[in-house]
């Protein structure tokens, strides 16, 4: 296996979860409806808010790798919905499809053979494709390691999970 290959073998790794991180999969399975507008104690977000955050976050960078007229979004009011925002399970199960959607779309990057890791992004040229995708993995674990601790904070965790 070449150097280039490993290295995108890791970065798949890395942003599918698993080894030190949980998958996002996991973190969402068998969620309790009822409670996606819960917010955790001392939380200002509700767990909706926080896989919607996780969404918004992770499709800005996409856009940010693709798109040569990227316009960056305002901090935090771009990055999260707005505080009095509730989802209902429709809203929830598109967060999660569109989450998935994108992380193939990284993914996908990450496997296309042509794509240059670590060339200068052409109308970012102070950041790579590399960068990016460890941003996102970076960004993806923490969150999905939250939802997971405040999960079993609230007592929402599955008892059969391989978490527990």
């Amino acid at each position: 296996m070449s150097a280039d290959e490993i290295i995108r073998d890791q970065l798949l790794a890395l942003l599918r979860g698993g080894n030190a991180h949980m998958p996002f999969a996991e973190a969402v399975a068998n969620f309790p409806l009822e409670h996606i507008n819960t917010h955790p104690p001392h939380v200002p977000y509700s767990f909706w808010h926080l896989l919607e955050h996780l969404r918004l976050t992770q499709w800005d960078i996409l856009d940010f790798i693709r798109n040569p007229d990227y316009q960056y979004l305002p901090w935090p009011a771009g990055y999260w919905p707005a505080p009095e925002a509730q989802a209902d399970a429709a809203q929830w199960n598109q967060t999660i499809a569109d989450f998935h959607a994108d992380l193939q779309a990284l993914e996908n990057l990450v496997l296309d053979p042509t794509t240059n890791l670590t060339a200068p992004i052409p109308h970012a040229p102070d950041y790579t494709i590399f960068r990016e995708i460890l941003l996102v993995a970076d960004h993806n674990a923490y969150h999905i390691g939250e939802l997971g601790i405040l999960r079993q904070i609230v007592g929402l965790w599955p008892a059969t999970s391989a978490s527990s």
